[in-house]
């Protein structure tokens, strides 16, 4: 993999530095950030540093909703298996039980904040998404389930609530001290560095679906949270998993439109050129198969056809049923020039999920004493190796309210307050690169894990995107002092940790697939690769 990275991307060169101190530390604005700041703030001094603005999240993006077990023919231990079947071997039972088990009851509390939800007649409406056995994904607004979840989080945040809220405070390392989590190191929107020392640091700064050219993510989704983690030290695990979602706008945009889910759920098919359906005796769901399966078999047309995409057809569904069910995606095809009434529209996979991330036990403590994870940056193991549809959601609900009952416990015992301790920073100034290159290597960087560390994957391809990686780096200079710099290493770091362990999995198993092993081995595969700082990656069973 090359020389290890630095402990510390960032070096604060001559500047001074800004000191804070609180008792928890709230790093990204998401729904698992939310989750664990309103409920941290009950008791401690919290404080939240989100890159960009608190709406400019994946959450605010989510379209279908929040799988839960509250319909009147479902349970929890339908919802256990169905992510057990999804997550294809490698899910931990322990943390799906509680998922499944506690989020009924978390959605219940996002009511009371005042979410409101999509009712019928009182009752909740339940949506139909890929491999899910029964209705089940609670949705709100339609298809805007994730604004108006994170709006009604967003506002329990603000209305009376002790969170100090930093907005385009991009977090560019966390601080360590003792071998401990002891803050985090932040620019600020005016170039100016800052210390916030904490008690506890909450990583909640979700995914990295910018590291391919093609995705549902926002463009802020860079990995930081992920690399910061790997050069802090801690234990990352699952890092080939990477989530397609099958029906994105096939376009030139970044972020493409998303085309949720419950379009199919609803109906709509998934077609190849002349109109025909191709997931038809593929899988009993048909298009609401678990979303590799859907994937995969797009991915075979595709090549048989010598296309770039399939097409995903509604016309069909009545008119005004699809305008009153998916404003969102509805509106959002009118504004392109594509009629979701009347005509086929181009879909693409992109990347939407990543399921590796930082470990965590159950409570959301990582391997680094002082940090905890939560979300889409961390790996609770919830999703094995494909995450159930409408599942991410709830695993922020879930997992943040978890960190905060745990916090409660460390802070009664812990010490008070964060000394000033010190920090091994390096203070060399950098001249960095300029923003047009630092532009052109972004794109290069996502060109290239496209191509070759893309949906499917070989040891030619890996290795090959790895070299031109080192290339691409060996082209700049180390980062100076611009967010877009710290962008692209982090998206370089993070790469280069697919790409390996992908290379490591010599199977195709969930979102994984290599056309040199082409089946799941669960002789020798049904396992973990991790990798931390400093080892080589390893292959674990757990």
């Amino acid at each position: 993999m090359g020389p290890a990275p630095r402990n510390y991307l960032a070096a604060c060169g001559d500047g001074d530095l800004r000191y804070s101190s609180y008792d928890v530390l709230v790093i990204g604005g998401g729904i698992a950030g939310l989750t664990a700041a309103v409920g941290a703030a009950r008791r401690w001094n919290v404080a939240m540093l989100t890159k960009a603005g608190l709406e400019n999240t994946t959450t605010f993006l989510a379209q279908g909703g929040v799988a839960a077990a509250m319909g009147p023919f479902d349970s929890p231990e339908l919802h256990f298996a169905d992510t057990l079947e999804a997550g294809a071997g490698l899910c931990d039972e322990e943390a799906v039980r509680l998922l499944v088990e506690e989020g009924p009851e978390r959605v219940r509390e996002l009511e009371h904040l005042g979410t409101r939800f999509d009712r019928r007649a009182g009752e909740l409406v339940l949506a139909s998404e890929g491999a899910h056995s029964v209705p089940r994904v609670v949705r709100a607004g339609g298809d805007a389930t994730g604004s108006v979840i994170g709006s009604a989080l967003i506002q329990a945040l603000i209305s009376g609530s002790r969170v100090e809220v930093h907005e385009g405070e991009f977090v560019l390392d966390l601080l360590i001290a003792d071998g401990r989590c002891v803050g985090a190191l932040s620019l600020g929107p005016e170039g100016e560095l800052t210390v916030s020392l904490a008690r506890a640091v909450v990583l909640a700064t979700g995914g990295a679906g910018q590291i391919y050219a093609n995705t549902t993510n926002p463009i802020v989704a860079t990995g930081d949270g992920h690399a910061m983690a790997w050069r802090a030290g801690a234990v990352m695990r699952d890092l080939e998993f990477m989530q397609f979602h099958p029906t994105a706008l096939h376009s030139d945009e970044n972020p493409t439109l998303l085309l949720t889910e419950a379009l199919r759920g609803e109906g709509a098919w998934l077609v190849d050129g002349a109109g025909r359906r191709f997931m038809e005796g593929v899988h009993p769901l048909a298009e609401l198969a678990p979303r590799d399966v859907v994937v995969r078999r797009m991915k075979e047309v595709m090549v048989r056809d010598g296309v770039d995409h399939v097409e995903l057809d509604a016309t069909h569904l009545a008119c005004d049923f699809l305008r009153e069910r998916f404003p969102t995606v509805h509106g959002g095809l009118t504004e392109r020039g594509f009629d979701l009434c009347r005509e086929r529209i181009p879909v693409s996979p992109a990347s939407h999920y990543y399921i590796g991330g930082v470990v965590t036990d159950l409570w959301g403590r990582t391997s680094v004493p002082g940090l905890y994870a939560a979300g889409e940056v961390s790996s609770t193991g919830v999703h094995g190796a494909n995450r159930l549809a409408s599942n991410s959601l709830l695993e922020g609900l879930v997992f943040g309210d978890r960190v905060v009952r745990d916090l409660d416990r460390l802070l009664e015992r812990a010490e008070p307050s964060v000394r000033k301790v010190k920090l091994d920073l390096p203070t060399e100034s950098r001249r960095g690169n300029d923003q047009a290159a630092t532009a052109a290597a972004t794109q290069r960087l996502r060109l290239e894990m496209s191509r070759n560390g893309g949906i499917v994957r070989s040891r030619e391809s890996l290795q090959q995107a790895l070299g031109h990686l080192a290339e691409l780096e060996a082209e700049l200079q180390p980062p100076g002092c611009a967010a877009t710099e710290f962008e692209f290493y982090n998206l370089l770091t993070i790469a280069r940790l697919l790409l390996v362990a992908a290379g490591i999995r010599e199977e195709s198993r969930g979102v994984h697939l290599r056309s040199d092993f082409p089946e799941r081995d669960n002789e020798d595969w049904q396992r973990h690769v991790r990798a931390r700082l400093g080892w080589d990656p390893e292959v674990v069973a757990e």
